[in-house]
C-alpha cells in the first residue's frame, strides 16, 4: 500500500506559476506517476505522468509546454511545476500511482491516489 499526500496548492494569479509536490510513504521507483486534475462539475483529466524506469513523460494537450513532471526517487516525491497558469488551469490535483509500463492518460491504470490539492487560479 502506497500513501500519496499532495501540497502546494494554493491561489495564483492568471499568468503566475506554482509547484505541486507529491509525497509517497514508501518507494516510487517501481511506480509510474501520474498527476490528474479534477474541476467542479467537469470529470477528472489526465494531467502529466513520469516512467518509472527511463525519462519518458507525457502531458495532455492543454498543459504542454506550461508544466513540468519531475521526480526525486530519493526522496520519494514527484512534483508538478506549472508555469503560465490560466484560469481554466483551476481544479484540484491528485497524484497517483500505477504499475503499468506505458504512460496511460486514464485512471483505471492507476492503483494508488492521494486526496489532493486545490489550485486556483484568478483573473
Amino acid at each position: 500500500q502506497l500513501q500519496l499526500v499532495e501540497s502546494g496548492g494554493g491561489l495564483v494569479q492568471t499568468g503566475g506559476s506554482l509547484r505541486l509536490s507529491c509525497a509517497a510513504s514508501g518507494s516510487i521507483y517501481p511506480y509510474t506517476m501520474a498527476w490528474f486534475r479534477q474541476a467542479p462539475g467537469k470529470e477528472r483529466e489526465f494531467v502529466a505522468a513520469s516512467a518509472a524506469s527511463d525519462t519518458r513523460t507525457r502531458y495532455s494537450d492543454s498543459v504542454k509546454g506550461r508544466f513540468t513532471i519531475s521526480r526525486d526517487n530519493a526522496r520519494n516525491t514527484v512534483y508538478l511545476q506549472m508555469n503560465s497558469l490560466q484560469a481554466e488551469d483551476t481544479a484540484v490535483y491528485v497524484c497517483a500511482a500505477g504499475t503499468y509500463t506505458p504512460l496511460y492518460t486514464y485512471g483505471n491504470a492507476y492503483i494508488y491516489w492521494g486526496q489532493g490539492t486545490q489550485v486556483t487560479v484568478s483573473s
